[in-house]
């Protein structure tokens, strides 16, 4: 997903703000960085990698191992499963190899050239990290290759020895000429955001026309399923293809001309997706089928990437920086407003109905407005604690109530202010302000600032009082409207799902032997976290509630009834408490079309619904 050429000299970068198209020469053997890779020792995850760098200056040369990944936003320890790490020159003769940090080795005395070995342990298949099996090499370059300071404007050649005869290469990387399994790449930045599978997987290609230019779609799906699974998820792909370039006006222009889907659903495999410039990895361990091609959702997120974030960018991620985390305050918008994309595109595309569609807004929708999390900062706020979360690990606990991932508030922004603009008496809609970003960002590949954002709202609009006052109410701010009558417009009801239903702040329990303990913590202001119990602790009772299984305690959120007032029994940490308990309703929101809430939308409503939501006749039998 990069697109910035720079340096890493040392740890020091320069960058030019935007690239040019990347060189479509292949720089021809030899290179000046080439890779191979083996992978004899598949088994037992690992792979054999050899780097060979021509023309080093003289002095040590200095290799690194990355710490972040094109896509990512925490530190990810890359070194730590690098391995026997050797070095030669241009003459066979050993050179020493010297490590002084936890993240890379110097390499003296070379004549020019010089040609590292290591072992790479790797056995974690997702959108970040490797994996290496006797059923396919599932390579993230950041995860897998380490790299020399100095030569990151440098092309690149790789090839790949593939473990089994059958197995097949699916990249970005254009493949270079004359030699089979060798492909290349014209910098660093570009070979680090190209994710490779190699394996036996299935292929299915179809060509996509725009502006007179024909493009190569693929599907690369390495699956445990039949040709009929790939030929049905094919088709998926291919129906709501034309729904994402009529968000934008137009594709991308892919360089070499292609788009790759490359899809791992494998059991081993863990489930994720990552936006790459001319590619995607998506990986479930369920099969298509066992799924039920839920898998399509993460490709429609990951394929509006190539607009929004490959190239509508944060200014905040150019350049990327592979030694440190790289955060910025515009998730919410560039992951957000893609999390809302996503779904929605699949609906219009009639791969999903209206119903379907709604149900997963009523989730996203309710996890935001009830959470917690937005009484302890904005979207720009919760997109600066990216580094914290998104796939980060720590040992010591983090408060749960005090983050809302940007995903589903950045999702809930969007519908905000795609109703309000939809509502305005000349309509307009969020479709509109992404052509609008597009035109000044994503197709110039001019990164932007959040000032831009609000620049590009205002002149959607031609209304800057409208875009500043959003922008300082919702997105400097954690203020969202009343989506009510936001969505009365599209004949659509929001509602309590269950106001009948007790609730208690908290419902998640674990039994050990005869003790229920509470497995999460309540939400501020619950009943449960107003009476001072907190997650592990043991509930004994509530009222005449006695609990020493999960069934006695379903039983009794089954049985409790809002606004009744009793007591909570106890154990905190050694000590036997008992408080006071105020049950109260579950506010679980879900939004429903007025036909299924017994109200009948007017024609005005149904155009409005069907503008944005697109036709659902499957809904209306």
């Amino acid at each position: 997903m990069r697109k910035s050429l720079y340096g890493l000299a040392g740890l020091a970068l320069f960058a030019t703000t935007a690239m040019a198209a990347p060189p479509t020469q292949d720089p021809g053997k030899p290179a000046p960085v080439q890779y191979e890779v083996s992978f004899d020792n598949a088994a037992h995850h690992e792979a054999q990698v050899v780097a060979t760098y021509r023309n080093a200056p003289k002095g040590p040369l200095r290799l690194n191992m990355s710490r972040s990944s094109p896509g990512r936003y925490a530190i990810h320890e890359f070194a730590k499963n690098v391995y026997r790490v050797s070095a030669v020159d241009g003459a066979g003769k050993p050179l020493k190899v010297e490590r002084t940090d936890p993240y890379g080795w110097t390499v003296s005395g070379h004549d020019g050239t010089v040609k590292v070995t290591y072992t790479l342990y790797a056995d974690r298949g997702d959108g970040t990290y490797s994996q290496v099996d006797a059923t396919h090499a599932h390579l993230n370059m950041p995860a897998t290759f380490l790299w020399a300071a100095g030569y990151d404007d440098k092309p690149i050649r790789v090839a790949f020895k593939p473990a089994d005869p059958n197995w097949r290469i699916a990249t970005q990387l254009p493949p270079a000429k004359g030699e089979a399994h060798t492909y290349w790449a014209p910098n660093l930045q570009y070979f680090m955001d190209s994710p490779t599978e190699i394996s036996a997987f299935t292929v299915r290609e179809w060509q996509v026309t725009d502006n007179g230019r024909a493009y190569t779609f693929r599907l690369a799906l390495h699956n445990p399923g039949t040709d009929e699974d790939a030929d049905k998820f094919a088709a998926k792909l291919k129906a709501i293809v034309p729904e994402h370039i009529k968000v934008f006006g137009e594709l991308p222009k892919f360089d070499h001309g292609e788009y790759t889907f490359i899809a791992d659903y494998m059991p081993q495999i863990t489930g994720d997706g990552m936006e790459h410039r001319n590619s995607t990895f998506i990986s479930q361990p369920r099969s298509l089928f066992r799924a039920n091609f839920v898998q399509l959702n993460t490709a429609s997120h990951e394929f509006f990437h190539a607009w929004n974030v490959e190239r509508i960018r944060p200014a905040e991620l150019e350049p990327f920086d592979f030694t440190k985390a790289n955060p910025t305050p515009s998730l919410w918008l560039a992951e957000g407003f893609t999390q809302y994309y996503g779904p929605l595109l699949i609906r219009r595309a009639g791969q999903s109905t209206v119903d379907e569609f709604l149900t997963g807004l009523s989730g996203t929708l309710n996890g935001v407005v009830n959470g917690p999390g937005r009484q302890y900062g904005s979207p720009q706020e919760m997109s600066l604690r990216a580094p914290f979360v998104d796939a980060a690990a720590a040992l010591d606990p983090t408060n749960p109530n005090i983050f809302t991932s940007y995903y589903p508030y950045g999702a809930i922004i969007g519908l905000a202010l795609d109703l309000q603009l939809r509502g305005r008496d000349k309509p307009l809609s969020l479709d509109d302000f992404m052509r609008q970003m597009w035109r000044a960002h994503g197709a110039p590949e001019k990164p932007y600032k959040p000032a831009d954002a609000r620049a590009a709202l205002a002149k959607t609009t031609g209304d800057a009082a409208f875009a500043d006052g959003f922008f300082k109410a919702s997105i400097e701010g954690s203020a969202l409207p009343d989506f009510g009558p936001l969505l009365e417009r599209a004949g659509l009801k929001l509602r309590q799902k269950s106001p009948k239903k007790a609730w208690l702040g908290a419902a998640r329990v674990k039994v050990n032997g005869a003790e229920l303990i509470l497995d999460q913590p309540p939400a501020p202001n619950s009943p449960l976290y107003a009476a001072g119990v907190e997650v592990g602790d043991r509930i004994i009772s509530i009222g005449r509630f006695e609990f020493a299984n999960e069934a006695d305690w379903t039983d009794a959120l089954d049985r409790l009834k809002p606004d009744e007032a009793t007591t909570v029994k106890f154990v905190q940490r050694g000590q036997t408490r008992e408080a006071s308990l105020k049950i109260t309703a579950d506010p679980t929101l879900e939004v429903v079309r007025f036909e299924k809430a017994d109200l009948k939308p007017t024609d005005a409503q149904l155009a409005f619904r069907k503008a944005w939501l697109g036709a659902d006749t499957e809904a209306t039998k």
